[in-house]
């Protein structure tokens, strides 16, 4: 893939939804996060995520829509644009939509996807845009975590070398 071909991949909710929009013959899955520090973990869930249907949309947090999540005062550490970059150049990933609001609801009211998928840490009962897709006859699938892979970590550790002298 062209690295032109990942940036295309870049899409505004509007061209989203007159590309993807019901009725449609695709099974379009729709996931979302803000993929920090893009890493193995990510790219395994993206992978099981996209083997769900025909086309994978990753819904992505703006920098600010980070920010108001409290995951840090530095966070995102990786800015919106290099961060739908790097999605878009995964080739199980098809669309990149960044969302500004707290949650993805709105992104989910208007898209309507036939399957939405989280992280396997969590609880149906508390999934942004559940009863939306249900409500639709589409479903909500929970994927389990790769052990060891967390972006919280990595940082962490990346923190912790860098508070060590050189040697």
């Amino acid at each position: 893939m062209s690295l032109r071909a990942a940036g295309d991949k870049l899409i505004c909710r509007d061209e989203l939804v007159r590309r993807l929009g019901t009725p449609r013959s695709e099974r379009v899955v729709f996931t979302n996060g803000v993929f920090d520090l893009l890493h193995r973990g990510h790219a395994t869930y993206l992978a099981a995520a996209r083997a769900l249907g025909d086309v994978l949309v990753v819904g992505l947090n703006t920098d600010a829509s980070t920010r108001s999540l409290g995951k840090g005062d530095d966070r995102p550490l990786v800015g919106e644009s290099d961060r739908a970059f790097m999605l878009g150049s995964l080739e199980c990933v098809d669309y990149v939509c960044l969302f500004d609001e707290f949650t993805p609801a709105v992104l989910i009211d208007v898209l309507i996807p036939d399957v939405l998928v989280k992280g396997g840490d969590y609880d149906l009962d508390h999934v942004v845009g559940r009863e939306t897709v249900e409500s639709h006859g589409g479903r909500v699938e929970l994927i389990p975590f790769v052990e060891g892979y967390s972006t919280t970590d990595l940082a962490y550790r990346i923190r912790s070398t860098a508070d060590q002298p050189s040697t």
